[in-house]
């Protein structure tokens, strides 16, 4: 088993946090088989609260299984619980963990955010949910502090974690 967290990275301009729709957020990846090497050219998702192929190792089922189209090696991906963290104004510009996975025979290789973020703007503004972020940039206007809210450059990249 191989821990891996999703780190991102963005700009934030009159935002106080950003985070996922957890548990039900859907993270969207493409993947590389630890055993053979092979990547995966479409994307697949996951979900916390979603669970697949229960069996007698895991009767719970995992959040991702498949089997390798190359090496035919059965594959899982488990989001652990708890680990879901926001993205703070604090941390704008640099990158930070928000999720981490337990991988057995896959590694997660990129991420695409698309949908369902939760964006609190500065200072008990407005709230926006369902944000989609699959541009890399969002902008906004929050009417009750009549200032723009933006998310600028956003970037992800995966760490392999200390045990």
């Amino acid at each position: 088993m191989v821990k891996i967290g999703l780190q991102i990275k963005a700009t934030l301009e009159n935002v106080d946090e950003i985070k996922t729709s957890h548990p039900s957020y859907t993270f969207f990846i493409k993947i590389k088989c630890s055993n053979c090497g092979e990547e995966s050219e479409k994307w697949h998702d996951l979900t916390e609260d979603e669970t697949t192929n229960e069996d007698s190792r895991n009767p719970k089922g995992f959040n991702f299984y498949m089997k390798c189209k190359l090496c035919s090696r059965e594959n899982s991906i488990d989001i652990l619980e708890g680990t879901n963290a926001a993205y703070s104004a604090d941390d704008s510009e640099k990158f930070k963990t928000i999720v981490c996975f337990d991988c057995r025979g896959v590694e997660p290789v990129k991420f695409t955010p698309r949908s369902g973020w939760i964006v609190q703007s500065t200072e008990n503004g407005q709230r926006y949910e369902d944000v989609d972020l699959s541009e890399d940039d969002w902008v906004e206007y929050d009417e009750k502090n009549k200032q723009d809210v933006g998310v600028y450059s956003f970037e992800s990249q995966f760490v392999k974690l200390k045990k």
